[in-house]
């Protein structure tokens, strides 16, 4: 059958909900069904043979043939809260990145600032019994990440992934992809942290409302969580555990895998350096994975031209305070770090840390000898969120 032109505008919610919901209905189904008939509400008008040639069981024809409207109308009713939306293939707001993995999900459904699902992010994710120093990297790298502006995701697991979480939301924003509903909250001990997630983040599921954790469900969630991300860092799991499972699905998706090393003595190293001998980047800095993560997040920014008597003043009216203020202590000569240290007083890790997010955004450029300077201005869109 020729692959049909795909109309998805004219489906109702309601027909993509009945059509996402019928048992047997997964990502690779519908992904054939979207070819053969080009829309949800087609699929929902073709006749029974037809469904039948494309390889759907009886049950599932029978779930089409006839929806179920009550959990239909409680979703759509659920979706009604300020927080909470459906977004579906055809909607603007679906993640460009999730598009681009082999079984997209059809329906996301989320609460939070959904705008986040389309920034650049980074996935962390580890051991659920991290050691204690494990728990701190994991800490310190989702704290600067995320303080540099990259939307660190997880999947609000104990251990690494709430760690990674919380400490992100210290200094930025989180996202969260969960094995359950949206409206439930697994492991019931991260429910304030879901809530503040839903605050200052999203928390996202490809799974309806109402559905609870299923063990077939995570690995699932796992793809998602590589399939947003520009990158995935492991901080400290063991051999068999379901963070390679995620490091090894970035991998067939095209996204960098980053690993933190550790002790030879320690388990839950074991897992890292598998991964690192397999070709994952290793890792002891956040800046390092910035610094792989360059030529994309470059893509990502839009550089519209400035107007040219406003040019030279726009990106320090856009950058963050501490960011301007070494901008201004750059001045028109290049320097080097020495000197921006006396300048400013800051210590030189931090200043190394925003000029790397610096050249990045276009604001200044290094030079040999380890010096910087003020890159030609261009004033960018994207602007930090409060």
């Amino acid at each position: 059958m020729p692959s049909q032109a795909r109309d998805w505008s004219s489906a109702s919610i309601g027909d993509w909900l009945a059509l996402v919901l019928a048992p047997g209905i997964g990502p690779r189904t519908f992904e054939r069904l979207m070819e053969g008939f080009g829309s949800p509400s087609a699929v929902l008008a073709v006749d029974d043979e037809r469904l039948e040639r494309m390889g759907l069981r009886p049950e599932t024809i029978a779930a089409l043939r006839r929806p179920d409207q009550a959990r239909i109308e409680g979703i759509l009713t659920w979706a009604e809260h300020p927080d909470a939306h459906l977004i579906t293939r055809a909607d603007p707001r679906y993640p460009p990145l999730l598009t681009q993995i082999a079984d997209p999900p059809p329906l996301l459904y989320a609460r939070g600032d959904v705008a986040l699902l389309s920034e650049p992010q980074i996935a962390i994710v580890g051991t659920r019994h991290p050691t204690p120093g494990g728990a701190e990297i994991t800490g310190t790298f989702a704290r600067r990440l995320a303080g540099q502006g990259l939307i660190v995701t997880s999947g609000l697991a104990v251990g690494i992934d709430g760690t990674a979480h919380a400490a992100a939301l210290e200094t930025g924003h989180s996202i969260a992809v969960l094995g359950t509903g949206p409206d439930l909250v697994y492991p019931a001990v991260h429910r304030d942290l879901a809530r503040r997630l839903v605050g200052r983040g999203v928390i996202v599921s490809e799974l309806p409302p109402g559905q609870g954790p299923l063990a077939s469900s995570f690995p699932r969630r796992n793809r998602l969580i590589s399939g947003l991300s520009l990158g995935v860092l492991v901080t400290e799991a063991a051999i068999k555990s379901g963070s390679l499972i995620t490091a090894r699905l970035a991998l067939e998706q095209g996204r960098e895998v980053f690993a933190v090393p550790g002790s030879i003595r320690n388990p839950l190293s074991r897992g890292c350096h598998a991964l690192i001998r397999e070709g994952a980047k290793l890792v002891e800095e956040p800046e390092e994975i910035l610094a792989e993560l360059a030529p994309q997040l470059r893509a990502l920014l839009v550089e519209p031209q400035a107007e040219p008597a406003r040019a030279a003043e726009a990106p320090a009216a856009i950058l963050p305070p501490e960011q301007a203020r070494l901008l201004e202590a750059i001045g028109h000569d290049p320097v080097n770090l020495d000197e921006l240290t006396e300048r400013t007083g800051l210590a030189v890790e931090q200043i190394s840390s925003m000029l790397l997010l610096m050249e990045l955004e276009g604001h200044v450029s290094s030079l040999p000898g380890g010096r910087y300077a003020r890159a030609p201005t261009v004033a960018l869109t994207r602007q930090p969120r409060g």
